[in-house]
């Protein structure tokens, strides 16, 4: 286990206890979550070594590296990453029409196949073998285990969907992520929100926790306060409103014995719908960061 006593975006030691969270697909272990009292950063610690990792994600319930769907939940993942899909090929045009991209975290290939079908000129990275090879064969396109393989050659797009928050090395990811970039060019990271409504009602039970696949856990601050140190001056922050429905469908079955049912389901939607009636301009379960190189 890894002990982290320094916040890696302001370097404060003072990080305040904030939840116990159980690992409610694999382990079923609980993980302690810190909260950096100066940026607001929370941090899960003490966490597995980077060796020791993998092993959590050693399940066909984590739909992005398996591409596989099962129990009630894997069919509306997936019918909900379809939509996503179109919804996030035309957010990229909105800001650049046609070029190249990268996305780091490319999980089976989905999005890059939609953006290369569209005219793109594109490139992946995932550490997970079992995705990447599905990623490869679905773009027809090699797909890096790492940033460090990928030539240097920067892109006009760089998409990082729900993949920050994993990676053990934050500074160094958004670092090198900003090396990748054109200059003007457009960088956009989805990450859950642990200010949201939705996290504030189901506390520990709050799916987007994911201890330990998530080792960070990010506020409107700390992540807007990362982007800056690296170089990356946020443009906009744009919710993504289809997350409070499946993190609160998925926060219900953990509350309820990790049970999947159509009760749970309808109380997981509506409090979904209540979250986004709350959330207000920029308070929901998942946000995009859209920022550019400056």
């Amino acid at each position: 286990m890894v002990d982290i006593v320094e916040c890696p975006v302001c370097q404060s030691r003072t990080l305040t206890p904030h939840r116990h969270c159980k690992d409610f697909t694999v382990s079923h272990e609980t993980f302690p979550v810190v909260i950096c009292a100066e940026c607001s950063l929370g941090i899960t610690t003490p966490r597995p070594n980077t060796e020791k990792l993998g092993d959590y994600y050693q399940s066909e319930e984590y739909i992005s590296h398996s591409g596989k769907s099962s129990g009630l939940m894997g069919p509306l993942y997936k019918t909900a990453r379809s939509f996503a899909l179109n919804w996030k090929t035309r957010l990229i045009r909105t800001h650049q029409k046609n070029g190249s991209a990268l996305d780091f975290g490319c999980g089976t290939g989905e999005f890059l196949g939609a953006l290369k079908n569209q005219g793109w000129t594109v490139a992946g990275v995932e550490p997970s073998l079992l995705a990447r090879t599905k990623a490869q064969n679905h773009t027809g396109e090699k797909i890096y285990s790492a940033l460090s393989e990928i030539p240097e050659q920067p892109f006009h797009v760089i998409t990082a969907w729900h993949v920050v928050e994993h990676v053990p090395d934050l500074q160094q990811t958004i670092a090198s992520l900003r090396q990748h970039l054109k200059k003007d060019g457009t960088i956009f990271i989805a990450v859950p929100n642990y200010e949201s409504p939705d996290a504030q009602k189901y506390q520990d039970y709050w799916a987007a926790y994911d201890v330990p696949r998530h080792l960070w856990h990010f506020s409107k601050k700390s992540m807007t306060q990362l982007l800056q140190l690296n170089g990356l001056e946020v443009q906009k922050i744009v919710p993504m409103r289809l997350d409070a429905f499946y993190v609160s469908m998925l926060s219900e079955n953990y509350l309820n014995g990790n049970t999947a049912s159509m009760s749970t389901m309808l109380r997981g939607f509506l409090s979904g719908m209540r979250s986004n009636m709350k959330a207000g301009s920029d308070n929901f379960s998942s946000l995009i960061y859209i920022a550019r190189h400056v």
